[in-house]
């Protein structure tokens, strides 16, 4: 018999959240634990983590309660985008379109070049990536889909290559929200077959 495990919608994971934060005795609001489902990957784990986190930053910067603008700023603080892209994800991504111009690149390149391990970019940061349609693996290795345009070299964490970014014609679909454009630069436009995450 074989299994297909899929990622968790943004409801099953608020139910999720709401049992977690009841546990934990906190208050919030649905608006609040809805955006923290939104932006945890599709994965239980990930969302209960968000939680203690968001936590930690109402019972400091607040008053203990969740709410929009707690969320908000806590994942703010912790780098993790509207699409629940962390900085992790971000450099894989800015790694691959500006050095090695979106592919094919080997795992072992990739890694190398940002430092990482490469367990962790294929267990951790991959799945998410290729499941959102932003990377695809080949014979060859990974490529972008529809790379980003405009990103600059620099911003790549733990780079330690000197080669000059090619620019990368965008897929003209609808753009990524104003939040990620700080990241990726004004010119970024989201892959053709993924939808906008406003």
């Amino acid at each position: 018999m074989m299994y297909h495990l899929e990622f968790y919608s943004t409801d099953e994971l608020k139910a999720i959240l709401v049992r977690s934060a009841n546990l934990l005795q906190l208050k919030s609001t649905d608006d609040a634990l809805s955006l923290i489902a939104a932006r945890s990957r599709g994965t239980p784990r990930i969302a209960n983590r968000l939680l203690k986190r968001v936590r930690d930053y109402a019972q400091v910067k607040g008053t203990g309660k969740l709410s929009i603008d707690i969320v908000e700023s806590a994942l703010k603080m912790e780098q993790i985008d509207a699409l629940g892209l962390d900085e992790l994800d971000r450099s894989f991504l800015r790694a691959l379109v500006t050095v090695y111009d979106g592919g094919p690149a080997g795992i072992e390149a990739i890694a190398a070049t940002l430092g990482e391990e490469r367990d962790t970019l294929e267990d951790v940061v991959e799945p998410y990536l290729l499941q959102i349609g932003f990377v695809r693996r080949t014979k060859r290795g990974r490529e972008s889909q529809k790379p980003p345009a405009n990103i600059s070299a620099s911003n790549i964490t733990k780079s330690t290559t000197t080669k000059k970014p090619k620019k990368t014609q965008a897929c003209l679909s609808e753009p990524y929200p104003d939040s990620l454009h700080r990241d990726y630069g004004t010119a970024v436009r989201a892959p053709c077959n993924v939808e906008n995450f406003d």
